[in-house]
C-alpha cells in the first residue's frame, strides 16, 4: 500500500499478474478475494526475504562489527561520550561473543 502525502489516504495500485490457470482456481477454491490473496502472500514473501536477508548479513562481516571485534567492546566503550555509554550501553546485559571468520558471531565463556 502507498500513501499519499495529499491527505494521507491509502493509496493502490492496478497490476497485471500472469498465473497458471490450476494456481487461480486453487486460489479462488480457498478465497474468494484474489486480490487479498495474493497481496497476504507477496507480504509474506517479502518478510521471508527480509529475514533471509538479515540472517545473510549477520553471517558475513560488516567492516563496523569486524572494527568492533579487533579494538574489542571495552575499548569501543571507552570511546563513546560519557551520556552515551550510560543512556546507550548496559554493561550488565548481554552475552560474550568474538568474531570467528566463516562462523560470524559466537557465543563465548567468561
Amino acid at each position: 500500500m502507498i500513501i499519499s502525502k495529499v491527505g494521507r489516504l491509502p493509496m493502490t495500485e492496478r497490476v497485471t499478474v500472469t498465473l497458471p490457470g490450476g494456481v487461480v482456481r486453487e486460489i479462488d477454491r480457498l478465497e474468494r478475494n484474489r486480490s487479498k490473496f495474493v497481496l497476504d502472500a507477496v507480504r509474506r514473501e517479502l518478510e521471508r526475504r527480509r529475514r533471509e536477508e538479515l540472517h545473510r548479513s549477520l553471517r558475513s562481516a560488516h567492516s563496523e562489527g569486524q572494527q568492533l571485534a579487533e579494538a574489542g567492546f571495552d575499548e569501543w566503550v571507552r570511546s563513546l561520550p560519557e551520556e552515551d555509554v550510560t543512556s546507550l550501553v548496559d554493561l550488565t546485559a548481554g552475552k560474550p561473543v568474538r568474531w570467528v571468520p566463516g562462523e560470524g558471531w559466537i557465543e563465548v565463556s567468561e
